[in-house]
């Protein structure tokens, strides 16, 4: 750890419904993917951890779960974590989406969840190059009367507009302190949860509405036989056999574009040619199985 203390760090965690846009917009702060980008709700199950690095700067970006009632083991358990998570940080960033319209009950729930939280909250209205002025001005509006007193942000996670005066109020707010990683980390997740969240990010691209909370990913081997060449084998599980033939494909079409795409992704992250082995495994109700939940790192 940096022993430096005229440097600012600290953790930030970020708050919203699913799909406000804040896998997009960590991995714009952070400058690579470390949250998988997805069109489909709720696909954030772990609070995952980036790391932005500046001359003088630490900021520790929380990808929490999106805030919802808990609905089952799966969904407690996120739910606990976003609280644990608030609890420990410096900061918290609110993300709205406003495409969608800012002020409906899942709005609402988040603020009330926040209303208690002893840390510094800041607002980001995301996706503003959806909207025309008008509904860019009432969405801004609506954000900063759920949240009063907190800085509101427009911003495009997409399109990076906003995010570079979001950062510098977020470090700007930062407390004194060391580096808590070392300068070259982009994130604290293990290279088997990484990968298992490109893999997945590529199965939620292309499977229907019925299969994404479905599916999780596991890694069980990583292997490099030598220099330039990593071996990743995994498995994708689902809870039906209906389920599993979506994955597969007819003559294992979608999973074949699956494994070409996550590999082309995992070669991007490790730079490195990678020979990627995955299988699809039925587990009924694994969302509600606490041993299972408890091997996938989902606590």
């Amino acid at each position: 750890m940096d022993g430096e203390l005229d440097t600012r760090s600290g953790f930030v965690a970020f708050a919203g419904r699913p799909n406000a846009g804040k896998s997009t917009l960590i991995n714009a702060i952070v400058g690579h993917k470390i949250a998988i980008v997805s069109d489909k709700p709720q696909t954030t199950r772990r609070a995952i951890r980036g790391i932005a690095n500046g001359p003088d700067w630490q900021l520790i970006l929380v990808d929490l779960p999106g805030v919802q009632r808990p609905r089952d083991s799966l969904t407690e358990r996120m739910a606990h974590r976003v609280q644990r998570e608030l609890a420990e940080c410096d900061g918290v960033l609110v993300v709205f989406n406003g495409q969608q319209g800012v002020g409906g009950p899942g709005d609402r729930f988040i603020a009330e969840s926040l209303a208690d939280s002893s840390a510094p909250v800041v607002v980001a209205v995301n996706k503003i190059d959806r909207l025309s002025h008008t509904a860019l001005v009432e969405a801004l509006q609506a954000a900063s009367e759920l949240l009063p007193g907190s800085e509101v942000f427009p911003i495009s996670a997409r399109k990076g507009t906003g995010v570079a005066e979001l950062t510098e109020h977020l470090v700007g707010s930062l407390p004194l302190g060391p580096r808590y990683y070392p300068i070259e980390d982009h994130t604290d997740l293990s290279d088997a949860v990484l990968f298992a969240e490109l893999i997945r990010e590529q199965v939620l691209r292309r499977t229907r509405e019925e299969i994404p909370h479905a599916i999780e990913v596991a890694i069980s081997e990583i292997e490099n036989p030598r220099d330039g060449l990593m071996i990743v084998r995994g498995h994708i599980w689902v809870e039906t056999e209906s389920q599993k033939g979506i994955v597969i494909g007819s003559a294992g079409k979608m999973i074949r574009e699956i494994g070409t795409a996550a590999r082309r992704s995992l070669e991007e992250e490790v730079e490195s040619k990678v020979h990627l082995e995955i299988s699809v495994r039925v587990r009924k109700r694994w969302r509600t199985d606490d041993g299972l939940l408890d091997r996938l790192g989902i606590d």
